[in-house]
């Protein structure tokens, strides 16, 4: 049979009253009857402890004087859960001397120890002998039994489920399912507005949902990812009100332009639009033409620029136009001339400001080092590019090669005070030179910025 350990609390009696009968209180009466604060069960009484997990029976027999206790151990999460337990019984207050000085006190040494009793001396179960009785509220399981956990312990989980922890029962997580609900609702809202007409164009053909539903994502890939471009100056585009921007032209086939579109919509903090001036080959174009005027481009005409910058629209122009896009890669970044400078009239007329774009990057996406004339005049094109990828590779020439491009909008160039000499020429092409330059210093700039042409 284990040892059972008795430990003695007798709030401060001496030795000797502890082993002097007779010089106990009534029961009742003795300071252990009295509760202590933050135990809400009843009094404190001697703790018995074992070291095992069973229960262990002492030599001699309940009632007697040399008395035995009964000791009902328990697992560590019943112990946590709830109070002391009346199951077991305990003798009167004769315990052995040697069970009370005998031994020396050494409490449990893991969380796996037997469950402690508290019993009062003197209030038997309607016996004269002492007869141990039990601490109200105990009892297994019983809600008045239970004890908050002290410091440092864990406290019991109960078995119901959190319902936080359940699966959904379609098993797809709540929210992803939401966002996919939405897309589909929004995707399906969509097609049905194209299939009935049922959305709104400008008088220039411009489709705002189109653009942003359609077009926007299927460049967003190319511009995040494949050219990895970088934009900066932003605070020169004022947020609303009219605004020219001017930027160079290069890469061949025009992607400068629509790279140029999807970085204001993207980064701008009022995602502005911009309605780019075209040339009329562009719209003479079967499927290219109607994609053109759907994300706001218009001709590249004097009447049509200013109608946009008074109606407070952010509009883009190459002045380079073909000659620019499809120069020669041995001229890279070196401009061409800026045409009649009917770009400056139409910010003089309406007052709008200038704001320089450069635009680096776009030269080494289709290195061009021929050019076929005669496959150029067949098909009424201002040329044929022929590259190192085409068209020797078929439709992997196609491909643009990933280079690094970077974006910069220098400062504004006001053209308030300037607009009462709009109709000189000789102010207008002072203007255009002055962009022009400002555009090339930006485009120096960049250059010395750029690590390498793919990095």
């Amino acid at each position: 049979m284990p040892d059972a350990q008795i430990i003695p609390f007798d709030g401060g009696a001496s030795r000797a009253q502890r082993n002097d009968p007779s010089a106990r209180s009534e029961p009742g009466t003795d300071p252990v009857d009295e509760p202590t604060p933050g135990d809400p069960v009843g009094p404190v009484d001697p703790v018995v402890t074992t070291d095992e997990g069973v229960t262990a029976d002492a030599d001699t027999q309940p009632g007697s004087a040399g008395g035995t206790v009964a000791v009902e151990t328990a697992s560590p999460l019943e112990a946590d859960g709830a109070a002391s337990s009346g199951v077991g019984q305990a003798a009167a207050d004769g315990a052995s001397a040697e069970g009370l000085n005998g031994a020396d006190p050494t409490p449990p040494t893991s969380p796996a120890s037997a469950r402690t009793r508290r019993t009062v001396a003197g209030s038997g179960r309607g016996t004269a002998s002492g007869a141990p009785r039990t601490v109200a509220g105990s009892g297994r399981g019983t809600a008045s039994g239970a004890r908050k956990p002290s410091a440092g312990q864990t406290p019991t989980r109960t078995d119901t489920p959190d319902q936080s922890d359940q699966p959904h029962p379609n098993g797809v997580e709540g929210p992803t399912e939401d966002v996919w609900d939405r897309r589909i609702a929004g995707t399906l809202a969509f097609l049905r507005r194209r299939l009935t007409g049922e959305y709104e164009t400008d008088e220039f053909g411009f489709d705002p949902e189109f653009s942003m539903s359609v077009l926007a994502p299927a460049l967003r890939p190319i511009y995040e990812k494949w050219f990895r471009v970088e934009i900066s100056g932003l605070e020169h585009v004022s947020d609303t009100g009219g605004a020219l921007i001017v930027a160079n032209h290069s890469g061949t086939i025009p992607v400068d332009a629509t790279m140029l579109q999807l970085g204001l919509l993207d980064h701008h903090p009022a995602r502005r639009a911009l309605r780019l001036l075209a040339a009329d080959l562009v719209f003479q174009m079967p499927f290219v033409g109607e994609l053109a005027r759907k994300s706001g481009s218009t001709l590249a005409c004097q009447p049509d620029a200013e109608r946009l910058l008074s109606g407070g629209e952010l509009v883009g122009v190459f002045p380079e136009g073909f000659k620019g896009v499809g120069k020669p890669f041995s001229e890279r970044y070196k401009l061409q001339r800026f045409g009649r400078g009917g770009f400056v009239s139409a910010a003089l007329a309406t007052k709008a400001p200038i704001i320089p774009c450069a635009i680096v990057g776009a030269e080494e996406i289709y290195p061009k080092i021929g050019d076929a004339k005669i496959i150029a005049r067949m098909f009424g094109l201002p040329y044929f590019p022929l590259t190192p990828t085409f068209p020797w590779l078929g439709p992997l020439g196609v491909v643009p090669l990933p280079s690094k491009w970077y974006i910069e909008f220098g400062e504004p160039i006001e053209t308030s005070d300037l607009a009462a000499g709009a109709e000189d020429p000789m102010q207008v092409f002072n203007l255009t030179d002055q962009v022009r330059e400002t555009i090339q210093q930006m485009l120096y700039r960049l250059l010395m910025k750029r690590r390498s042409v793919f990095g």
